[in-house]
């Protein structure tokens, strides 16, 4: 294909669009370098994918490929020793996922697209991987503890250490000689290192070691020598921790490693899925349909055999709430259209359009245009169109013109497709006029099927009598002086220039001195051209009105097909629900004549323990309390003084009540009895109270409070 011509025609903006629908960048890299095909079997498959794709998508919209993404570059490292990030092993996992689902999908329930469900057969399966990720990684990147027991055994090993270290460090920034010489009471870290900060002039009063200082010198961040040996055990644990992290990692990426053919594999049969859902949701935004692709016919005496039939088609850039559909047809004995009429009258905009929809279909794209429109392959396509004057070539825009022909003429050959605009122009009228027959000549004589636009009425006379050239028209309305941008094949355009002057209020004198001035045979030709189109309207009226009333029937049938598929619907189900009763009686028939077996109670489940924001827990694993910060489905995090520790919800108990007494007494004393009060109406509100009562007088009467606890 001509490079040059699918820019001028505009496919890389189409393509672009089509892009727009791709999920992921693999497949909108695909969908920006299709390339329109010669071969009409691919091209036919093209389409079948797109017509799949958008008849699974009417019924599944969301029909995707989920969380794809091209995982390729990083399988090929993996298959090189190369350690892979959590990401992008969860990347990788989530790829698969969506290959999985997608192959179970085209397994069960697509029947109707077998062209999308050989593409789906590509998908490589990789058994164990997507298991592998995750036993390794949780849903953050994570490594989980369980990922080896050696980590397992380092992270458990390195919490007591943080604690010890923890509990050391708070005794000391809140031992009431420290405070003072502290400028907060706090733990930070430096280098890995746990440190206090210092203030500067209390430099010495601790023994420690510096490790950095505030950039006002105002503060020291100093290790204390007591706790230097808790710190290389933290210290110890957490190298230990990493190397363990990045071995298991290591582990992980060379199992992708192994599998890296399967998933490149998967990753561009993803990416061809993916570009037929993209075809198939912009097809239904473009209200496309799918043209009937033809062999080329057997040539009719210098026919090329091509076929273009393009009905109600629309530019598919232009907003298709304004932009006029046209019909264009070259009838069995045409293969060369001359297009006549005013300027920005839709000449230009039909020869894109009619080129365009071509290379669309050649690509496998859906076809703005009603369904029926039927096109051949063509080999190439070459275009000439809009004003290309050079500047950086100091060419005129007659001489760029005729530049790209001279480069169309030595390449276009009987397979190919020629959309020229303005054919000739740019120069003296006679002479272009001249040309363009000279260059339609050529064009004829190597059976090249061609679409001209152009303003020579001389051209005119040459469609008509030249075989296997056809006049066609843009229409304008002297009623309202502007295009209608309809086409209509088989009439010239009408010479307006003398109409249009008088509707704008040329004097008639005027007016009949010019028509004076038109030879007599033009101003026959010019009103059978008056007749002939009206005659034309007249006809185009009642077809548009039968059109109307047929579409009024079918609207009419497709209600009633409708009712009668939903009274038939009712029927299945009425039917089903009694065959379901009739079954559900035999059963219960049968179970009331058979013996009673006695069956042994299941045992009840252990309620699983809820928990809160705030909620004061005990971790058992690390003889220690803390608060609930943060809860999730399965994990919580718990902070244990300065520290926050990650948990499962399994791991975490309620504190034992009071050491797992039954009852405890408080002592208040009898006084004014507020403090009494106080107390027992914090009672009445306390989680952990089932009652309380004032002591016996043994205990210490009203001035104690018994209270028995709830167990556990």
């Amino acid at each position: 294909m001509d490079a040059k011509s699918l820019t001028t025609l505009e496919l890389p903006k189409v393509l672009e669009r089509l892009a727009s629908h791709a999920a992921f960048s693999a497949s909108k890299e695909l969908a920006r370098s299709l390339d329109p095909t010669t071969d009409l079997a691919i091209a036919r498959r093209r389409q079948a994918e797109t017509t799949e794709a958008a008849k699974l998508l009417s019924i599944h919209s969301s029909l995707s490929i989920g969380g794809a993404h091209d995982v390729r570059p990083q399988a090929t490292q993996a298959s090189r020793s190369a350690v892979l990030e959590p990401q992008e092993l969860l990347d990788i996992k989530s790829t698969l996922i969506s290959a999985r689902t997608l192959t179970r999908f085209f397994e069960k329930g697509a029947a109707g697209a077998p062209t999308l469900g050989e593409i789906a057969g590509r998908l490589q399966p990789t058994p164990g991987l997507i298991d592998a990720i995750t036993q390794t990684l949780d849903d953050r990147g994570e490594v989980l503890d369980s990922a080896s027991p050696a980590l397992a055994s380092i992270r458990a090993e390195l919490r007591l250490a943080h604690e010890r270290l923890n509990t050391k460090l708070q005794r000391l920034i809140t031992d009431p000689k420290v405070i003072p010489t502290l400028q907060e009471p706090i733990i930070t870290q430096r280098d890995g290192r746990y440190v206090i900060p210092l203030r500067a002039e209390f430099k010495g009063r601790i023994r420690a070691i510096v490790h950095d200082q505030s950039a006002s010198g105002a503060t020291l961040f100093i290790e204390p020598l007591t706790v230097v040996d808790l710190n290389n055990q933290v210290r110890e644990l957490a190298l230990a921790e990493r190397d363990e992290v990045r071995r298991i990692l290591a582990a992980l990426s060379a199992l992708v490693g192994e599998n890296m053919t399967a998933i490149v594999e998967t990753v561009e049969a993803l990416a061809q899925l993916d570009l037929a859902f993209a075809k198939g949701r912009y097809a239904e935004v473009l209200r496309a349909t799918e043209p009937v692709l033809r062999e080329r016919e057997p040539a009719k005496s210098d026919h090329p055999g091509s076929i273009l039939r393009l009905r109600h088609a629309r530019h598919p850039l232009l907003d298709p709430a304004r932009v006029v559909p046209i019909d264009l047809e070259l009838d069995p004995d045409t293969f060369i259209l001359v297009i006549t009429g005013p300027n920005t009258g839709g000449k230009t905009v039909s020869l894109k359009t009619a080129g365009l929809l071509a290379l669309m279909a050649q690509c496998g794209l859906h076809v703005p245009a009603q369904s029926g429109s039927e096109l051949t392959i063509f080999d190439a396509v070459y275009a000439d169109i809009g004003d290309e004057q050079s500047i950086e070539q100091s060419l005129s825009t007659f001489s760029s013109h005729i530049m790209t022909i001279i480069r169309v003429l030595g390449q276009a050959d009987e397979g190919s497709l020629v959309v020229l605009d303005e054919l000739g122009a740019g120069t003296d009228p006679q002479e272009g006029s001249a040309l363009a027959r000279a260059i339609l000549g050529a064009l004829i004589d190597r059976r090249v099927t061609t679409l001209v636009a152009t303003h020579y009425s001389e051209l005119k006379a040459y469609a008509h009598t030249t075989p296997g050239v056809r006049n066609a028209s843009m229409e304008f309305d002297l009623e309202t002086l502007r295009p209608t941008f309809h086409l209509t094949i088989g009439l010239p355009g009408r010479s307006n220039a003398l109409a249009i002057a008088q509707r704008l209020g040329l004097g008639s004198e005027l007016i009949e001195r010019a028509r004076a001035l038109v030879a007599p045979e033009d101003v026959q030709a010019e009103q059978l051209l008056d007749e002939i189109h009206r005659q034309r309207d007249a006809a185009r009226a009642e077809r548009q009105a039968a059109e109307e009333t047929s579409e009024q029937i079918r609207e009419q049938q497709r209600e009633l097909a409708a009712r009668l598929e939903g009274l038939e619907e009712e029927r299945r189900q009425l039917l089903q629900a009694v065959d379901e009763v009739a079954e559900a009686v035999e059963d219960l028939e049968e179970r009331t004549e058979a013996p009673v077996e006695r069956r042994a109670a299941p045992p009840a489940p252990r309620a699983r323990r809820e928990f809160h924001l705030g909620q004061r827990v005990r971790l058992p694993a690390l003889q220690t309390n803390g608060v609930v910060t943060e809860i999730g489905l399965q994990h919580a995090e718990v902070q244990i003084g300065r520290l926050r520790v990650r948990a499962r919800l399994e791991e975490l108990v309620l504190p034992e009540a009071y050491a797992g007494l039954p009852f405890v007494r408080v002592i208040h004393g009898k006084g004014t009895g507020r403090l009494r009060q106080a107390i027992r109406e914090t009672l009445r509100s306390n989680p952990y109270a089932a009652s309380f009562q004032a002591g016996s007088d043994a205990e210490g009467g009203d001035g104690v409070t018994v209270v028995h606890l709830k167990q556990t």
